[in-house]
């Protein structure tokens, strides 16, 4: 027999956690049919000498909701090893929807994800209305790699109460029975679960709460009842827990989301777990919650980043640390040249640095007040911001800092930070890790990585475009933790690959994927380890009506394979576009 594809040559690590070894990989009609020696010819080779071959990554926390809709290639998922991911996080999402509510939906997402509302006007098809012809939508357009889909509480929530969704109303049991029908109506149409989002950090473009949030206990278990009596889907949820208000409400906030899973009949549940500088330990608090509710028996697990969750700060930005001085927002909307060269006039910067930081934040934005609360505690910011060079170090001491910069040129830290964000003509990037950085190391980020709970998720991809750049989290886990952290712990590099694979597909059901087995989709990395990188992040302007969004780049990814085509080789995409929708509870296809 002639196989469509071997991968010769490689050292396997099938994303178990199982110890590396030197085998062959054959592939025919998109699955795995033999892991081996000698195992005969084939239509197609790909040499892997020198390079590890694993399962295709599995990403469970994206926002590609709206790009999925205009973009086949899927970057910047594609570009590190992720050939599945899961959107719809956060509770933000475009299904089900009316044609009236099409720019709700669109302040909210640019509010709460930092996504341009002129881009997603240009590039949403809206040839849907319900979640199961949202999805019958995107499983009719190509794309690079594999993605599934959840329901998302905002758009249902507006979708039932109309107006009331967003006037801070509480739901009816008529509007909790008709969100239950729709949840289960997607649920068996191959929707892989249900997010929710609780955070006060999300905003619409207009400042307002977001729906989801200012549900009650009612409403969120009778959605999650939906789930009873099936045998697929999972149960998302981000939470703060009220930090921006006067109470402390951990306790009710996390009796809450643990009614909410525990209605769902023991569906798998994930929560977001961050350290946050203004409640340093409020991630125990979480971690110890969750281990109490497991010792109930509920199956809670805990979403979880490899490295600090950072705001890149700039000229090009959504934030940087003068969008509130009056001198700065005169010129704010004028093009980024002309406003370095106004800014390279020593008397006008002068004259800002004088002056001091307007509120940014309140009604009628979608700026969370902390921003406000970080513009007034510069030196605090300037501590912790860095510069990534073309070798990005994400783990730096404060002797790296811009503070310490400002220290040794006798600036102040607004000056040093005004400096070099004129630097590369006004493109110099700043790295801020708001979140998973308060002790200046990556300790915490190892706790919370390798607690038996815990699960890789909040890359954020296709979201946060202006801000954030997290979506190469698989290549930095691969990189940092698994080969180059010089102080600390490390993982094995099977280790990392399992919490890549095998993992997220375990927690999510797919049972198709996330190992090199036979029979399993032939979702495959064949990867040159010792030479894997990333780049910097830089801004790149390839949106729908002009907008730009951060991306990073990464060397190393020999082959990236979907359903056994090859989606990219050596760093370069293809051209080939062999994703297709996975449908939760149903029999999936490689074709």
């Amino acid at each position: 027999m002639e196989f469509d594809l071997i991968i010769k040559n490689g050292t396997v690590i099938d994303g178990t956690g199982a110890a590396a070894f030197r085998a062959d990989v054959a592939v025919q009609d998109g699955l795995i049919v033999a892991v081996g020696h000698d195992l005969g010819a084939a239509q197609k080779e790909i040499d892997a000498q020198g390079c590890i071959v694993t399962p295709g990554f599995i990403d469970i926390h994206t926002h590609y909701d709206g790009q999925v809709t205009w973009d086949k290639d899927m970057r910047p998922s594609v570009n590190h090893g992720v050939s599945t991911v899961v959107m719809g996080s956060c509770g933000v999402g475009f299904a089900p929807v009316r044609p009236s509510d099409h720019e709700k939906l669109i302040r909210l997402m640019e509010g709460v994800e930092d996504i341009p509302g002129s881009a997603l006007a240009e590039g949403l098809t809206w040839d849907w209305e319900t979640l199961p012809e949202y999805m019958d939508s995107i499983a009719a357009k190509p794309h690079t790699i594999d993605v599934a889909v959840q329901v998302t509480h905002d758009p249902l929530r507006v979708y039932v109460m109309g107006d009331r969704a967003v006037s801070d109303q509480a739901a009816t049991q008529q509007d909790i029975a008709e969100m239950q029908r729709l949840t289960r109506e997607a649920l068996q149409a191959g929707a892989i679960g249900f997010s929710t989002g609780r955070s006060d950090v999300h905003r619409s473009a207009d400042g307002d709460w977001t729906p989801s949030s200012e549900a009650g206990s009612a409403e969120l278990e009778g959605i999650a009842h939906a789930f009873q009596g099936l045998s697929h889907g999972v149960l998302q949820a981000v939470n703060d827990f009220n930090l921006e208000r006067e109470a402390d409400d951990f306790d009710a906030e996390f009796d809450l989301i643990e009614g909410f899973a525990k209605a769902a009949g023991g569906r798998p549940f994930s929560l977001s777990l961050m350290q946050r500088d203004f409640a340093p330990d409020q991630w125990h608090r979480i971690i110890d919650r969750t281990e109490r509710a497991v010792e109930q028996g509920l199956n809670m697990h805990l979403q979880t980043a490899p490295r600090g969750i950072g705001v890149i700060t700039g000229l090009q930005c959504t934030f940087h640390p003068f969008i509130g001085f009056p001198s700065y927002k005169a010129i704010s909307q004028k093009p980024l040249t002309e406003r370095v060269a106004i800014m390279s006039d020593p008397a006008f910067k002068k004259r800002l640095l004088q002056e001091k930081s307007e509120k940014v934040a309140g009604d009628g934005t979608s700026v969370p007040p902390i921003t406000d609360l970080l513009l007034a505690a510069i030196d605090y910011v300037a501590g912790k911001t860095f510069l990534l060079d073309d070798n990005p170090n994400y783990e730096q001491s404060a002797e790296t800092s811009v503070y310490a910069m400002a220290q040794a040129h006798g600036q102040s830290s607004l000056g040093m930070l005004y400096d070099l964000m004129l630097q590369d003509g006004g493109e110099q990037l700043l790295y801020f890790p708001i979140y998973n950085y308060t002790d200046m190391n990556f300790e915490a980020v190892h706790t919370m990585m390798t607690h038996p709970r815990a699960i890789m998720g909040l890359s954020d991809g296709g979201a946060h475009v202006g801000t954030i750049c997290d979506s190469s989290f698989s290549t930095y886990l691969l990189t940092y933790w698994a080969r180059d952290r010089q102080s600390g712990p490390k993982l094995a590099v099977e280790e990392a690959i399992r919490k890549l694979t095998s993992e997220p597909a375990d927690y999510l059901g797919m049972s198709d994927r996330g190992r090199l087995s036979v029979g399993l989709k032939a979702n495959i990395n064949v990867i040159e380890f010792d030479r894997l990188r990333l780049f910097a992040p830089q801004m790149v302007k390839d949106l729908p009506a002009g907008g730009q969004r951060l991306l990073q780049d990464a060397a190393g990814y020999r082959s990236i394979l979907v359903a056994g085509r090859e989606v990219l080789a050596n760093d370069v995409l293809t051209g080939a576009y062999p994703g297709s929708l996975y449908r939760a509870g149903q029999a999936q296809t490689t074709v």
